[in-house]
């Protein structure tokens, strides 16, 4: 474990134990606000960790597919105790959420038809479609500064809008146009090279993590020889291997490879490997599998599923806890006497999946991060043009999204004024207004109860 810097706070496990037991409950505002608020605790106010060792980690976290601000505070729970601090810190930092997502999506599905949650869903629904648009928008203009780039955001629309391509192989795509575009056009990586991050990160995260590029290796990591970090490297990949080995294994062994709990773990470990570019990204995947291949929820309910989603601390990406949960409890997996029961396992199992590479990216790289330097920059091209391609499938998510919210079933298909409406004053309070996305959905959600319940009472 790596040894206090000098003029940093000594802090034992129990203190550092009870902050990231909190720091779950409050980690609101997205990765962004997530990574500014333990820049702002652990840095600045109680310097249990040294700046250019945050801004370094940060960087190696937004190399990797997954929740960055999660696998940051697992690092610097390593970083502080060793594996038990990384696991104390990346289990806390999702447990709370977990929770909340699941007794909201009770509620959801045994109270969801009530005036009042029907009202607030519908003001959340076309308000989290402005949100999505915002943040294609945010990140467009934050990346695509080239013709090439441009291109590659058109095209990953194109692919998964029109030709309806699976979202590995826009990815990969994007990926490879970057690795061989980089010796064409030098100039097209530049600019975002230094702030190439995942699709929510921006403002003081960003900053953040051009602040991280361009100080690497100002502090040292105690340790460790190469034979000792391989020890510790192999030993988390032999530890998180067997982890998921034996949970897929054993639902294979005991409900069979077709089950939907088994197929849950497969997939989610898929969609954990491809998060690059943050939860937006990712989720046309998820709605690509849960909603049109597997029929786990509609998507309607996945609509609904991230308003609810976006209005809890953690990660966005915890959106696969409402998946699993609907998943189990349409299909009454244990009988219908016990769909909470199947609900609730299926939402575990869903989230299990999905965090447990995160925990074997950073138990198994952090021993090496202080060496990141030397070989980050050849894949800086790549990791640009993924999130170019991220403008495009978030646009191709607002898309969706807006013809499930405007033009809804329901309606036989009419537009939804009320709807277009609420979208409208959304998108204007995030982009022009630069309202926070919290005050942004409290404001839609009380507004459409307000109307509703009016209207009911006259």
């Amino acid at each position: 474990m790596p040894e206090p810097h000098q003029g940093l706070t000594l802090v034992s496990f129990r203190e550092a134990l009870a902050f990231w037991f909190k720091l779950g409950w409050i980690s609101f505002g997205g990765p962004a606000g997530q990574i500014a608020l333990m820049h702002q605790e652990l840095v600045e106010r109680r310097r249990w960790i040294s700046e250019p060792k945050f801004l370094h980690a940060l960087n190696y976290c937004m190399l990797l597919p997954g929740p960055e601000a999660q696998q940051l505070a697992a690092y610097i729970g390593w970083s502080l105790h060793g594996v038990r601090g990384g696991v104390a810190a990346g289990v806390l930092f999702v447990l709370p959420s977990l929770f909340i997502l699941i007794g909201l999506s009770w509620l959801y599905v045994v109270h969801g038809q009530q005036p009042a949650v029907v009202a607030v869903l519908d003001g959340l629904k076309p308000a989290v479609v402005a949100v999505v648009a915002a943040a294609a928008l945010r990140i467009g203009r934050r990346v695509l500064h080239h013709r090439l780039l441009m291109g590659i955001a058109l095209a990953a629309f194109l692919a998964l809008a029109v030709f309806q391509a699976p979202f590995p192989l826009v990815i990969l795509g994007a990926a490879l146009v970057g690795w061989f575009a980089q010796g064409t056009w030098p100039q097209a990586f530049v600019a975002a090279g230094s702030s190439a991050s995942h699709a929510g990160t921006t403002g003081p995260a960003s900053a953040l993590a051009a602040q991280a590029v361009s100080s690497p290796g100002a502090y040292e990591t105690a340790a460790s020889t190469d034979a000792q970090r391989r020890r510790v490297s192999f030993r988390a990949l032999v530890v998180c291997l067997l982890l998921w080995a034996s949970t897929l294994g054993g639902l294979v062994w005991t409900i069979g490879a077709s089950a939907t709990l088994t197929q849950m773990g497969a997939f989610f470990t898929q969609a954990a490997l491809l998060t690059f570019g943050g939860a937006y990204a990712v989720l046309p995947f998820v709605v690509q599998a849960a909603v049109e291949q597997y029929g786990w929820l509609t998507a309607a309910q996945m609509m609904d599923g991230l308003a609810l989603g976006e209005t809890t601390p953690g990660p966005l990406i915890m959106v696969v806890a409402f998946v699993g949960f609907m998943g189990g409890w349409g299909q009454a997996l244990f009988g219908p006497e016990h769909r909470m029961l199947a609900g609730t396992v299926a939402a575990v199992v869903a989230t299990w999946f999905t965090f447990l590479p995160s925990f074997l990216f950073i138990l198994a790289g952090a021993p090496w991060v202080d060496r990141l330097q030397h070989t980050a920059s050849r894949w800086n091209a790549p990791l640009v043009a993924i999130t170019a391609a991220v403008v495009g499938v978030i646009l191709n998510l607002a898309l969706y999204f807006a013809q499930q919210v405007l033009w809804p079933a329901s309606r036989g298909g009419a537009l939804d004024l009320q709807a277009l409406l609420v979208g409208v004053v959304a998108a204007w309070l995030l982009i022009k207004k630069g309202w926070g996305v919290m005050p942004v959905l409290a404001l839609a959600a009380a507004g459409s109860a307000a109307w509703t319940l009016g209207q009911a009472a006259l």
